[in-house]
């Protein structure tokens, strides 16, 4: 696997930190990594965007590369029409992946939003560009109520478009969860048909980077140069049993 897509059941759960930390897992495991992130909105000319912040928490030995900006928060298409800016084909984006896989033995592609973004015009997403690169696809999801839905139709988006979902990993798993979040773990693998690859402590954005590349490993299963066990997860997380409260008498 030289080139990875990264996208999302939705907007602000956690991609970049996702990103971040796949990025400095494998840096810890001696890959040279890069991130590529096609179309970066809401930020301005001389702001960092997500690539950017990948290799603040990641580390500089990370390459970052950015393919397009648009001023306002909104998906690419919309965002690059109403700014009266070029669009990105799913092309452009396969070629800056290619291109970057020649010198690093990591690309990391990450998405804006959910899959099914349109990037241009014509309709053309994210997925678009992962069937040119026949890369497979993890899936960043959520861990509260509602992730089962979301998670299964992006599982299912990607099985009918031929592409393969590496697996899933829990954008932000909360300090104290509660209990949709406990039987989602479980869940997850069962309803998108994909393994549960990782979970990535609330706020870990926002830990210092050094902390943050260390612990990152302990986040991630080995299939993504990680520690972490799934089967050690769940058993920690294992939901409650069934309280019917009071009979009513």
């Amino acid at each position: 696997m030289s080139i990875l897509v990264v996208s999302g059941t939705g907007t602000e759960i956690g991609k970049t930190v996702v990103t971040s930390a796949v990025a400095a897992a494998a840096v810890a495991a001696g890959r040279s990594v890069a991130v590529l992130k096609p179309a970066q909105t809401g930020v301005g000319p001389d702001e960092p965007g997500d690539a950017a912040e990948a290799v603040r928490l990641a580390g500089p030995a990370v390459t970052a590369r950015e393919l397009a900006r648009y001023p306002e928060p909104l998906a690419p298409d919309t965002a690059a029409r109403r700014a009266g800016l070029a669009t990105l084909a799913p092309s452009d984006i396969a070629k800056a992946a290619r291109e970057l896989s020649l010198h690093h033995d990591l690309v990391l592609v990450e998405g804006a939003g959910g899959l099914l973004v349109r990037f241009d015009e014509a309709g053309h997403t994210l997925a678009d560009a992962a069937v040119l690169l026949s890369a497979p696809v993890l899936v960043v999801a959520a861990a509260g109520l509602g992730t089962l839905n979301s998670t299964t139709l992006t599982a299912e988006a990607l099985r009918a478009r031929g592409l393969t979902a590496l697996g899933v990993v829990v954008g932000s798993w909360p300090a104290a969860p509660d209990l949709a979040c406990r039987c989602n773990l479980a869940d997850l693998p069962r309803s998108a048909g994909v393994p549960l690859l990782g979970a990535i402590p609330e706020g870990a954005g926002s830990l210092p980077p050094g902390d943050f590349r260390t612990q990152s490993p302990t986040w991630l299963a080995p299939r993504l140069n990680g520690t972490w066990s799934p089967t050690s997860f769940l058993t920690t997380w294992t939901p409650p049993p069934f309280n019917p409260g009071p009979t009513a008498t």
